[in-house]
């Protein structure tokens, strides 16, 4: 297993942050943007002004490896409890073992930030994202059928749940 350390987002990181994530948008469909993104449209995702949503970047041997943050869920009140969780790798270092870390890394830093439950939203054929969650204790409570498109495909979404603080 690689071993990882998790550094606060920072401008610094952006831009290649950015690239990483413009690859899974121009070449997979493990996210549902379809357009790829500027670096103040990255900013204003990983370094939102609500401090409760954070952003880390994974860093391996000091090269930053990927990021995984917490995101807003949907932007009401009653959902403050809730967030989201994303976790971007560089390619060639999926599947090392660099996943469970992060993962569990971000359910320490939701529970300080006192959210009871997280969320992650899956692309349905991204079965590797669903396995790492479902073997992180996620449960799947929702599968939404043929909700998007991208490269001219419907694409299912699954939603996994995990509750992280007792209320």
């Amino acid at each position: 297993m690689e071993s990882v350390s998790f550094v606060p987002v920072h401008e610094s990181h952006l831009e290649e942050l950015t690239r990483l994530y413009n690859h899974y948008i121009e070449n997979t469909t493990v996210t549902f943007h379809t357009k790829s993104l500027g670096v103040e449209e990255m900013r204003r995702m990983l370094i939102p002004c609500d401090q409760r949503f954070k952003a880390f970047v994974i860093q391996r041997d000091d090269e930053i490896a990927g990021y995984v943050f917490l995101a807003r869920y949907k932007p009401r009140e009653a959902y403050d409890s809730s967030a989201e969780v994303s976790i971007y790798l560089k390619p060639d270092l999926t599947g090392k073992g660099i996943g469970p870390q992060a993962l569990g890394f971000i359910e320490k830093v939701g529970a300080k930030n006192e959210f009871h439950t997280l969320l992650a939203t899956i692309a349905g054929e991204n079965r590797a994202s669903a396995h790492l969650f479902e073997n992180a204790g996620y449960k799947q409570c929702a599968h939404l059928h043929e909700i998007g498109v991208k490269f001219d495909r419907m694409l299912d979404v699954l939603i996994f749940q995990k509750i992280i603080e007792a209320r």
